[in-house]
């Protein structure tokens, strides 16, 4: 009996051997293979402009198991959506028959596709990334995407950064030299390697002087941002109608105009991005005005709530189903930056009236939006001094990723 108990633990221990030396994708992903013949791996990176066909075509796979995973996937996700920079791994035995086929699909999904008695069964796998609270912290030398590390994740956090102080700061005219920002976000790594950021848990920026902080909080079951007070940092507009340009020209009553070459007013601000910069709603509203119109080119026309309006003019073109009486939602892209109408290149025109009487945009001060319910507040408080605390251990600059929890606790 005992040598009958021991042989069974040494097969389990050889079909657990056998299993850990399966081999895996660039992520750790397993493909099942059945242990009684000989595999290959053949692992690669979608190429610009290729497809599986191309795929197939250059390892010399039978066409007829393309069609064949392409129907196993129909439903889980088409084959023929498959993208430049995107890794796969192809199992094949010694008669190139397929055993296997893994397609990374983004960075959070995986598509398994297994041969089986029946034929391929496809699914798809969530990766299961390990995730820590990493402590960041900067100075700003130029503008956010100088004073943030290369690279595309690093890119991504200043944009949610970006868009976190979307209603107190415009990070292009409102930044100076020096500024400080500290940040606690989510870090997700694979196998022991940072591989991109999550949500940013709480920031303290220090603009000009002034010290603005964030506080990621959810209650009946919306996400939002607030204030040490409590108070939603979203306003009933944003800041600015697109991100990362330049003012080219104020609002003024006398501006010399460099095409008619008069002096004039100029009801608005003229930011200077490149051809084809997307262009965002400030606010919620209804579109009453989408086409074109004299000097303004292409333009939009929004009616907010209290007979507020906004234009954003001289766009290369519109944003599919923005027509007159659509209703829109704040950040919403309705168009993209061009020069139509009377412009010397491409910038947006945006304008801001109330009861059709021009506003300066950069002066105008837009209440706050909703508050942390009374009932809540005890806990809100809670997470803001843990965050506090966090916060001011951070030594700016130190923006190498500092892991501070190996769990998905704070």
């Amino acid at each position: 009996m005992k040598k009958i108990f021991i042989s069974a633990v040494f097969l389990v221990i050889a079909f657990l051997t056998i299993r850990s030396n399966i081999n895996i994708i660039d992520k750790r992903e397993k493909i099942d293979i059945p242990e009684k013949e000989c595999y290959r791996e053949i692992c690669g990176t979608v190429e610009q402009g290729e497809t599986l066909y191309d795929i197939f075509t250059k390892y010399k796979l039978d066409f007829e198991e393309l069609l064949k995973l392409k129907e196993a996937s129909a439903d889980v996700h088409r084959l023929r959506e498959i993208y430049p920079g995107q890794p796969y791994k192809i199992i094949i035995d010694d008669s190139s028959h397929i055993n296997g086929f893994m397609y990374w699909i983004d960075d959070d999904n995986i598509l398994h596709i297994t041969r089986t008695e029946s034929g391929f069964c496809a699914e798809k796998k969530t990766i299961e990334y390990e995730k820590k609270i990493l402590h960041i912290g900067g100075i700003i030398k130029d503008n956010l995407i100088s004073s943030m590390r290369e690279g595309r994740e690093n890119l991504m956090l200043a944009l949610q950064l970006s868009d976190i102080f979307a209603w107190d700061i415009d990070f292009t005219t409102d930044l100076r030299k020096r500024d400080e920002f500290k940040i606690i976000v989510e870090g997700f790594y694979l196998d022991g390697e940072f591989k991109k950021y999550g949500d940013i848990l709480s920031v303290e920026f220090i603009n000009n002087g002034a010290t603005y902080h964030a506080y990621r909080f959810k209650h009946n079951g919306e996400v939002d941002y607030y204030d040490a007070e409590g108070k939603s940092l979203k306003r009933a507009f944003l800041k600015a109608p697109l991100s990362f340009r330049r003012i080219s020209s104020y609002f003024s009553y006398r501006r010399f105009h460099p095409i008619l070459k008069i002096s004039r007013p100029h009801h608005g601000l003229d930011y200077a991005a490149p051809q084809g910069t997307p262009v965002s709603a400030v606010g919620d509203g209804t579109v009453i005005f989408s086409g074109y119109k004299g000097q303004y080119g292409k333009i939009i026309i929004v009616r907010h709530p209290n007979n507020w309006r906004t234009y954003y003019g001289h766009l290369s073109r519109i944003e599919k189903n923005i027509k007159k009486g659509s209703k829109i939602k704040q950040g919403r892209i309705i168009g993209y930056v061009g020069s139509t109408g009377l412009a010397t290149g491409p910038h947006l025109h945006y304008e801001l009236r109330v009861k059709n009487k021009p506003i300066n945009p950069l002066s105008v001060k837009v209440p706050r939006g909703r508050t942390v319910p009374q009932k809540l507040l005890a806990e809100f408080r809670d997470f803001k001094n843990k965050m506090d605390s966090q916060l001011v251990s951070i030594t700016s600059p130190v923006f190498a990723c500092v892991e501070k929890s190996k769990d998905n606790k704070l």
